[in-house]
């Protein structure tokens, strides 16, 4: 009974906590796009912004390069999944892992060095030019701007798609197709009846993921000058947010359209399949090949690996090349370390390195918190409203970062942030508190702890609780995966020899799942370091400005500023990098399921 009263107790607390750092945004965002100027209810909002041509156009922009770059991952990630799980070749591992490389660089860093391989003055024109295929440069990134973007974003996330189709091909039972064989099934029928119903819910977990990030992605039109979308629209309409309901008609237009593709891949992925779902009954005979084989797979995997290596290696090739010696040549005409030293010693660099390390650290710690309270309460819980919880923390993943933002955004301009507070509670304090206090209260008394927008603002508290919530799902789904591999008897067992509740958590269920906690935390954090869309919404000041915020800022200023913003792209590599093979090393292939919505 006390165990019941304490998980209700668990579930209200963690409902109310995530109802404010997840909902509320959300609701001020569907709210200001629902409401006009006499704080009536009207759908004129989003009827205007569907009927503004540009704002229309920016849309449909968006949605494009969506399809395109989810059609891409799929097309691209599909034969490398099956080619990586089906054969036995040497190098299967190192060419497996490096198909992962896209995940250790921010979609808008690698921007930087894709400029300088498809722009004017760019390498790839310099061998059209040295070739006698052109008389001069040619700006393919101004020509197809969304091409580029498809291309670049493409390139980035298909790792997504792969990690999931991997996982699914993986846990598939080879009888089932065994059987289709024996019974006369070429191996083109055996997949697309057989296989390929099966590994659906996989394909569109990843797919789904991919689509809204590629809906949402602030970044990378940004820095291709790509304006003509629904991002850099709400982007540029943040200044508008107090006198117009634009911005939030647009944000709400996302979401509306994100909450669309998840529910569609949602019932795709539980659609029935001809065939069982359950555990392989046989291990599966992976194939051999010989050297043509090996030849072959190594070209296929190779060649997507070294394209998508590509804006990774010439962001560290910029990094390394003083202003201006790197144009109309393929190679750099000289290079050296000193981007790297002024990476880590440029005072605007110093400072946002400063800034993500605090936040990063105090959000992943809450992220960590709240995800391993959740894991609990879905993996050993008993009582209802613990699958509601669940849901609430997966939420963030199907929620556009950009949409999150924007809700932080219109959460500091409202009571206690901002604004006055609402006339029913105003009457409520007035009538039973001191004219002094009630007065406080009614004139946003918070102010000076978040602030966005203001003349003095103060970004932290909300871009803290942005990273911790954007991250959460990361820690939790880890979590839930170790407690899933250990037995509760020995939780059981603790308890019978008088120990409390908070004992055995720290002297048994910690350790036990210390390895999946780790590997989430940190996930959690390297990517709370290189948040992209709460960075550039949010910090609107220079003292505050985080990594990502910093390198966009850095990228536009003249002489060394390229250079410098894309050494600390360099940094960010490595960073990613470490901790992607961390939690690797500790999760393998089950990582694919952390990035599932």
């Amino acid at each position: 009974m006390r165990r019941r009263t304490r998980e209700r107790f668990q579930i209200i607390l963690l409902g109310g906590m995530l109802a404010v750092a997840l909902l509320w945004p959300l609701w001020l965002v569907l709210r200001g796009a629902l409401l006009a100027q006499d704080d009536s209810w009207t759908l004129h909002n989003l009827r205007a912004a569907v009927a503004d041509p540009l704002a229309r156009q920016g849309l449909l922009n968006a949605l494009s390069i969506a399809v395109c770059v989810t059609l891409g991952t799929l097309l691209l990630a599909t034969p490398l999944a099956l080619v990586s799980t089906r054969f036995s070749f040497r190098g299967r591992a190192l060419l497996s892992g490096l198909l992962l490389l896209p995940l250790i660089l921010p979609t808008f860093v690698g921007a930087i060095g894709l400029r300088h391989l498809l722009g004017r003055e760019g390498a790839f024109n310099a061998v059209l030019m040295k070739c006698g295929l052109v008389d001069q440069g040619v700006d393919w990134l101004s020509i197809g701007g969304f091409w580029a973007v498809v291309l670049l974003e493409t390139l980035s996330l298909q790792p997504i798609v792969f990690l999931n189709l991997s996982a699914a091909l993986a846990n598939l039972d080879p009888a089932l197709e065994e059987a289709a064989a024996s019974s006369g099934a070429g191996r083109w029928t055996c997949f697309r009846r057989i296989t390929l119903p099966l590994i659906r819910p996989g394909a569109f977990a990843g797919a789904v993921l991919v689509f809204i990030w590629s809906f949402t992605e602030l970044g990378t039109p940004l820095m291709f000058e790509y304006r003509n979308v629904t991002s850099v629209q709400v982007l540029e309409g943040l200044t508008d947010m107090e006198v117009s309901r634009r911005p939030y008609a647009l944000v709400a237009l996302m979401l509306a359209v994100a909450l669309m593709a998840y529910g569609i891949g949602r019932r795709a992925a539980r659609a029935p399949a001809p065939a069982s779902h359950g555990k392989a009954s046989m291990a599966r005979r992976e194939r051999a090949l010989g050297v043509s084989g090996t030849l072959a797979c190594w070209a296929l995997l190779g060649g997507v690996a070294s394209l998508s290596a590509l804006p990774h290696l010439s962001t560290i090739v910029a990094s390394m090349t003083p202003p201006a010696q790197w144009w109309g040549t393929v190679l750099p005409r000289m290079v050296t370390l000193e981007g790297w030293r002024e990476a880590l010693g440029h005072p605007l660099a110093v400072s946002s390195i400063r800034n993500s390390l605090v936040l990063a650290t105090i959000a992943t710690g809450i992220a960590t918190a709240v995800g391993l309270a959740s894991a609990r309460l879905t993996v050993r819980g008993r009582v209802r409203g613990r699958g509601l919880i669940d849901a609430l923390v997966m939420l963030p993943l199907a929620v556009p970062g950009l949409v999150m933002a924007f809700g932080f955004v219109a959460m500091s301009l409202e009571w206690p942030f901002g604004g006055r507070m609402p006339s029913v509670l105003a009457t409520v304090t007035g009538a039973i508190l001191p004219a002094a206090w009630a007065a406080w209260l009614a004139d946003a008394p918070l102010k000076p702890l978040a602030d966005i927008l203001g003349a003095d603002p103060n970004p932290f508290p909300l871009l803290i609780v942005a990273y911790a919530v954007r991250r959460m799902p990361y820690v939790a789904r880890s979590a839930a995966a170790g407690l899933q591999q250990t037995s509760v008897s020995m939780e059981e067992a603790a308890w019978n020899a008088g120990a409390n509740r908070w004992t055995t958590l720290r002297r048994v269920v910690l350790p036990l799942i210390a390895a999946n906690l780790v590997a989430g935390a940190l996930l959690s954090f390297s990517f709370s370091m290189l948040e992209v869309s709460d960075s550039l919404l949010l910090a609107q000041r220079e003292r505050d400005y985080p990594i990502t915020k910093a390198i966009y800022v850095l990228y536009d200023r003249l002489g060394d500023g390229e250079q410098v913003a894309a050494a600390m792209g360099v940094w960010a590599m490595v960073l990613l990098a470490v901790t992607l093979l961390a939690a690797n090393a500790v999760i393998g292939r089950r990582m694919g399921a952390l990035f599932r919505v």
